[in-house]
């Protein structure tokens, strides 16, 4: 019965949320929370764990949720669960798209799920920075958090490199020479 629960549940997820991995993490967050299968806080070291692994987000997040409720079955089974919808989605629109690709229908469409994809991303994001600097409310004590700062920091850095076209390999690794050096220097 778990398996057919974590199948189905990752299955709603990889069919109902667009945008990518990004846009899943909201999702997948009220799902693992409402589930009992991830706190809050193993979500955002999962997504930390993620990013600095190879594949898409989603499916990592998916395998680890899977493995952690029912072991490699369940990691199969979700991992499953969350692609089984893109794989049939794309095979569909590889066929048609061609043909429709100049339709008003079909460009409206587009039109209205790149806002959506936005706001899933800004909500993940949102949802992430709350349980990492502000697990317990915002309070005055929160800005003097050298997390909040160390984090402030590497994200312009990290806009700035983007923007001078820097390749994102060299920037993730700066990040984590950055973060490490902090963590050993500020102890959190």
């Amino acid at each position: 019965m778990a398996l057919i629960k974590l199948f189905l549940v990752f299955l709603k997820i990889g069919a109902f949320t667009f945008g990518g991995g990004y846009a899943m993490i909201a999702m997948i967050q009220a799902e693992a929370e409402r589930h009992g299968w991830l706190t809050q806080e193993e979500l955002v070291d999962f997504v930390a764990l993620s990013e600095s692994t190879p594949g898409p987000l989603a499916v990592n997040m998916a395998t680890f949720v899977g493995m952690r409720t029912c072991g490699v079955l369940g990691a199969i089974i979700a991992t499953l669960g969350i692609i089984l919808p893109s794989f049939i989605i794309i095979l569909i629109i590889a066929k048609f798209f061609e043909t429709y690709k100049n339709s008003k229908a079909v460009n409206g469409i587009m039109s209205g799920l790149k806002p959506a994809v936005v706001g899933m991303i800004s909500a993940a994001f949102i949802s992430v920075a709350r349980t990492v600097f502000f697990p317990s409310g915002i309070s005055v004590s929160t800005f003097s958090s050298a997390s909040l700062w160390v984090f402030l920091s590497l994200f312009a850095i990290t806009v700035i490199l983007a923007f001078k076209k820097v390749h994102p390999i060299n920037i993730i690794l700066l990040s984590a020479v950055i973060g490490i050096g902090a963590g050993y220097g500020l102890g959190f």
